[in-house]
C-alpha cells in the first residue's frame, strides 16, 4: 500500500475564470437593456407654470366663512346660501356645465375639517375637480 505522493502533488487545479466573465458580461448587458424599460411610478399631472394664467370661463367660487355667532356660512359667487340649500344649489349650477370645477376660498378662522366638509358637499353634488384659493391666488383673481 505504497502511495506515490509525488504524482498527486504535481497535479494542481486552477479555476478557469473566462466563462464566468462571459456570463457576467451577458448579465450586465441584459440588465442594462431591461432597466430603462421598466416603469418607475404613476403618471402625475404637472402643474402649469405661473406665467400662464389659465382661467375658467365662469368660475364658481364657494366661500366658507364664519359669522359673528361662530356658525359656518356659505356664499357662492358672493351670494349667500344656507347649509341645507348648498348641495341642491351646486347641483343646479353644474347641471349644464361640461367642466365641473369648484374653487373654495376659506376663512382664516376655520379649521380644515369645515373646509373638507365643503369639499365633500361639492363632490356629492357631482363636482369633478376642487381647487383651494390661497391668499396669494386671491390677489391674482
Amino acid at each position: 500500500m505504497n502511495v506515490n505522493s509525488t504524482n498527486s502533488a504535481s497535479m494542481q487545479s486552477e479555476i478557469n475564470v473566462t466563462p464566468m466573465i462571459d456570463v457576467l458580461l451577458v448579465l450586465l448587458i441584459i440588465f442594462m437593456v431591461i432597466v430603462p424599460v421598466t416603469s418607475r411610478g404613476d403618471r402625475a399631472a404637472v402643474p402649469l407654470p405661473p406665467t400662464q394664467n389659465v382661467r375658467p370661463e365662469n368660475p364658481v367660487v364657494l366661500e366658507v366663512l364664519r359669522d359673528i355667532q361662530g356658525n359656518t356660512e356659505f356664499r357662492i359667487n358672493q351670494q349667500a346660501v344656507s347649509t341645507e340649500d348648498l348641495p341642491a344649489r351646486l347641483s343646479e349650477i353644474y347641471a349644464n356645465r361640461a367642466r365641473r370645477i369648484l374653487f373654495i376660498k376659506g376663512d382664516d378662522q376655520l379649521s380644515f375639517r369645515e373646509i373638507a366638509e365643503a369639499i365633500d358637499i361639492g363632490h356629492a353634488a357631482g363636482i369633478d375637480q376642487v381647487g383651494l384659493i390661497t391668499p396669494k391666488a386671491a390677489e391674482g383673481l
